[in-house]
């Protein structure tokens, strides 16, 4: 009884004096925070947004949101092409569509498949969603790795921009093409060789069409998870680009241009770095003319296939362990194959 009565009086004096429940409410919710650091924040966001305002004026960072803002714009339509024929796949076509036109065989359906690259006429954006979808249907990863790889470097688009950035030489679009299509076939027999399947991330939905649901949702619900899943990825590999791209000097450049095999691995570096769309990289690649013939192959041969931006898409679409693994032996692969394929041709 005296602890019931001690429980009512408390109750009636926190209805009686209402500082005490604040106090008791701000008890519960954590401490509420004193009035004077409250004013003194307000009072400093004011010189700190204006500080960060000036900071982001400057022409360094002017300059690095425009190599940004360029390389996301011009990689966007691209994914969205992508993105939007990877759900179309998922949704509408069946699998036994892909066991008539790829061989059974894995070996066989890989160069198969790279040669296939030829009929998406996008950038490496577009080709990494694509990929997924193959693999859900139930394509052997080592076909669809070939396609990812082949499909942004043996285009038409990007063979003719290849042409119309070195007028007069048809030997820089055979190596190209030539040097892409061996890069993504090694690739994919890699795969089947050493590549194993704890090195890929779950698959988060199941592909192909299930009985009862609308193919159109199917679509929509596809398209909309690997839009918004690819972009952010995109995004950062699009600031990783600019950051490199307003911080090396001009002078770096002509220092690695003296030397033959080291300018060779520079501009493979630089590909990477830069992350510049398949279907520019050739007019890079042209206005570099302190390089020679065979480095100059070198960097439109590895960008579309290793880049900042392409290495964020493939660790967000297929895991981090993929990625690292799969970029790095593609990058070797295709420096190998361009510098013997450019080695003859060029």
């Amino acid at each position: 009884m005296q602890k019931t009565e001690e429980r009512a009086e408390g109750a009636d004096a926190a209805v009686e004096d209402p500082a005490a429940g604040d106090g008791a409410a701000a008890d519960r919710g954590g401490r509420a925070l004193p009035w004077p650091l409250l004013f003194g924040a307000a009072v400093l966001a004011g010189p700190v947004l204006l500080v960060l305002g000036r900071w982001l004026d400057e022409p360094v960072m002017q300059a690095w949101r425009t190599v940004c803002l360029a390389i996301t714009v011009q990689a966007l339509p691209f994914l969205l092409l992508g993105t939007a024929l990877s759900g179309a796949i998922n949704a509408f076509v069946p699998e036994r569509v892909f066991t008539r036109v790829l061989p059974s065989r894995p070996a066989l359906a890989v160069p198969v498949a790279g040669i296939a690259g030829a009929v998406l006429p996008g950038c490496e954006c577009a080709s990494v969603p694509v990929a997924n979808s193959l693999i859900r249907r139930g394509v052997t990863p080592a076909a669809a790795f070939a396609f990812l790889l082949s499909a942004p470097a043996v285009n038409p688009v990007v063979l003719t921009a290849t042409a119309i950035a070195f007028p007069g030489n048809p030997a820089m679009v055979l190596a190209r093409l030539l040097a892409s299509l061996a890069t993504a076939t090694a690739m994919g027999w890699l795969w089947l060789w050493l590549g194993r399947e704890e090195w890929l991330r779950p698959t988060v939905r199941h592909g192909g069409h299930r009985p009862g649901h609308s193919r159109l949702r199917e679509f929509r619900l596809g398209f909309q998870h690997d839009f918004l899943h690819a972009g952010g990825f995109l995004v950062l590999g699009a600031m990783a680009a600019a950051t490199f791209n307003v911080s090396v000097p001009r002078s770096v450049l002509d220092v690695f241009a003296g030397s033959p095999w080291l300018s060779v691995v520079f501009m493979a570096l630089l590909a990477v770095l830069l992350a510049v769309c398949s279907e520019a990289d050739a007019f890079v690649a042209a206005s570099l003319t302190g390089f020679s013939p065979l480095a100059r192959l070198v960097f439109i041969v590895v960008g579309p296939m290793v880049d900042l931006k392409l290495i964020a898409l493939q660790a967000g679409t297929f895991g981090r362990a993929f990625a690292a693994r799969f970029s790095t032996a593609t990058a070797l692969v295709a420096v190998l194959c361009s510098a013997l394929i450019g080695g003859v041709l060029l």
